[in-house]
């Protein structure tokens, strides 16, 4: 999977911002709760909630890789499958042409067994495992007419062609039963993953399990700040290129400007991109609701890569079907430079995706057990970017 990977573009860092006053008070309660909640082992041996929250964490991000190496070993599996299909339709028609050949050569030798000429050599060369080395030692050739001269042609030609073709499913056969291989790894490995993370929530109490949820509360409020913040620079950002556009006009210098604005001129943010944009986030909004699934594409339910391949498809935009070859399939822009449509991609081994609509929120099918959903792009923390992608 290392192919894949791509250095983070590091996003513009958003300033802290004071907290209010009244809010104060409920979140010096929130953080003493976390603290009690992610307290030490306890005596008996118990991992702290902290260490639970890390270590599921960690089972759904594998699990995800998982599903998505799943996804790629599934696709070309389905590839292979095909081709063996077309090489096999093929090897079957030039079987049948061959049969047809070795026909019309049996034709000649029954006409030459009934004259009593050339029996020994036609019945040899039609029984010979290699005809083409019989014909090489024999003078068979200077006994026959032009139409049986042809149909030697024909039958050597068919017999080389078919057993090449032969070959090649062969190898084809054994190039799918690899990827099914992998195919089962893989799904094996989720499913793994999953049970291993399930047993470990399982484990919790119902005290432990509001604790959890506290902190998680707790990190969505600051992922909604940040993305807050990030809405901010970018309403900046398009002001002053809107400003700078006007004074163009006013200097009678428009369309000969170059340097920070000149993003807003590159054809992937024209009036084109945001119309698919558009088409991509309606379908994306759609499906709000509907259950993640690892190795789905809908339309009941989707994983990461299943969600943002289904919306764009619905643009007209065709996108690969894993965050691997996604992350490929555009052009990468800054996160401060992010347009509603883009594709945010997480981890350094690229593992998850969602789709920008602005505002630093996505939607995204986030893991097991949860919904396609509007949230922050920064909702695992703003080191979890890996890069923000525009398809089209």
């Amino acid at each position: 999977m290392a192919s894949h990977r791509k250095s983070r573009i590091p996003g513009t860092r958003v300033a802290g911002i004071r907290t209010p006053a009244l809010a104060t008070a409920a979140l010096t309660s929130v953080a003493l709760l976390s603290q009690t909640a992610t307290a030490a082992p306890s005596d008996d041996g118990r991992p702290s909630l902290e260490e639970v929250e890390k270590k599921v964490d960690d089972l759904y991000r594998q699990a995800e890789s998982a599903t998505e190496k799943y996804n790629a070993a599934k696709e070309k599996t389905a590839k292979q499958r095909k081709q063996v299909g077309t090489l096999l339709d093929d090897v079957a028609k030039r079987t049948q042409k061959l049969n047809d050949a070795r026909e019309e050569l049996g034709t000649f030798a029954a006409a030459q067994y009934r004259t009593g000429s050339g029996v020994p050599d036609t019945a040899t060369f039609l029984l010979a495992d290699t005809p083409q080395d019989f014909f090489d030692r024999s003078q068979l050739m200077d006994r026959m007419t032009g139409r049986q001269k042809e149909a030697v042609d024909d039958y050597v030609t068919q017999q080389s062609e078919t057993m090449k073709k032969r070959q090649e499913a062969t190898e084809s056969l054994e190039t799918l039963t690899e990827s099914q291989g992998d195919l089962k790894t893989a799904k094996a490995t989720v499913q793994k993953k999953l049970a291993d993370a399930r047993a470990l929530m399982s484990k919790l109490t119902a005290e432990e399990k509001a604790r959890l949820a506290a902190i998680e509360k707790k990190k969505q409020k600051e992922a909604a700040r940040k993305a807050a913040e990030l809405a901010r620079q970018q309403a900046e950002q398009q002001k002053a290129q809107e400003e700078a556009a006007a004074a163009q006009q006013d200097d009678g210098t428009s369309g000969s400007s170059s340097g920070s604005s000149g993003s807003a001129t590159t054809p992937s943010t024209d009036s084109s991109y945001a119309t698919k944009a558009e088409k991509a986030l309606a379908f994306a909004r759609a499906q709000i609701g509907k259950p993640y699934v690892w190795g789905a594409t809908g339309p009941g339910s989707y994983d990461c890569s299943g969600l943002t391949q289904a919306a764009w498809k619905a643009a007209g935009v065709t996108v690969p079907r894993t965050t691997y070859d996604q992350v490929d399939a555009g052009t990468t822009v800054p996160v401060s430079q992010a347009l509603p449509g883009d594709l945010v991609f997480f981890y350094d081994d690229v593992t998850h995706v969602g789709i920008y609509i602005g505002n630093g929120m996505m939607i995204h099918a986030p893991k097991p057990g949860t919904y396609v959903r509007e949230e922050s792009i920064f909702y695992d923390g703003e080191s979890s970017i890996h890069s923000v992608v525009r398809p089209a």
